[in-house]
């Protein structure tokens, strides 16, 4: 990922309330993201942006054509307490 911006690897935070629900339940955290980022690329993103230690990474592509990726943290970081840090909440 050397030289990729990771502002354009996430694009925005997602809040429904299965977004909320995973990060509540799972500690994941739901983002929109390029569409042509991997999920090592989004990985190395978020812990990049948020200072935090990504376990997993689940990615789909929705009927409208964004991909999604449901980001798992590492049990020492609380879901919510990022989301509250980013400001959504």
């Amino acid at each position: 990922m050397t030289g990729v911006d990771p502002y354009k690897i996430i694009i925005r935070p997602i809040l429904t309330e299965k977004a909320l629900r995973l990060a509540e339940r799972e500690n994941k955290v739901t983002f929109l993201v390029a569409r042509d980022a991997t999920k090592k690329q989004i990985k190395e993103a978020v812990e990049k942006l948020l200072g935090v230690k990504v376990v997993k990474v689940n990615t789909l592509i929705t009927p409208r054509g964004e991909k999604k990726a449901y980001v798992k943290l590492a049990p020492e970081y609380k879901a919510f307490d990022i989301l509250s840090r980013m400001g959504v909440l």
